[in-house]
């Protein structure tokens, strides 16, 4: 195997790690998500703060991981391929969409932000728009992932 063979199997091999432990986050957010919607009605408690709190840490790292680990590789311009360029700039003016929304609701229900307190009555309603956010956001993702997953174009 020639040398440029070899790096651009290391760049797949890297590029495959990435979304592999993106999807991996993301799972585990998810899950959070459910369990966290599952305490519906909510009410003030150990339980309910601690899974909120638990839930906001994992959104904030899935989103990080988000942004660091698929498009800020693009934004750097190591990324190549016509196809992977073209569903990012296609998807990133969404994503930045749902990453506000993601912080929002970060700095509403994050108990480091909010020493006075968090108060559960939108808790749902928050919760409902997040989750509007988050599939719109993976959707876009998966289009993403689907695209850096195929060989060179």
């Amino acid at each position: 195997m020639s040398d440029i063979e070899n790096r651009v199997q290391e760049r797949r091999q890297h590029s495959h790690r990435r979304i592999q432990e993106l999807v991996g986050v993301r799972d585990q957010m998810l899950s959070l998500y459910s369990e966290l919607a599952a305490q519906h009605p909510f009410r003030e408690g150990d339980s309910v703060n601690t899974l909120l709190e638990q839930f906001c840490q994992m959104l904030i790292d899935y989103t990080a991981d988000t942004h660091f680990g698929l498009y800020r590789y693009v934004d750097e311009k190591r990324e190549r391929r016509r196809a992977v360029l073209e569903v990012a700039d296609r998807i990133y003016p969404t994503i930045l969409t749902t990453t506000d929304s993601i912080l929002d609701f970060n700095d509403k229900y994050d108990f480091e932000n909010n020493r006075e307190g968090i108060s559960l009555e939108t808790l749902e309603q928050d919760l409902s728009r997040l989750g509007e956010s988050l599939a719109d956001r993976i959707e876009l993702e998966d289009q993403l992932i689907q695209v850096l997953s195929k060989g060179r174009n």
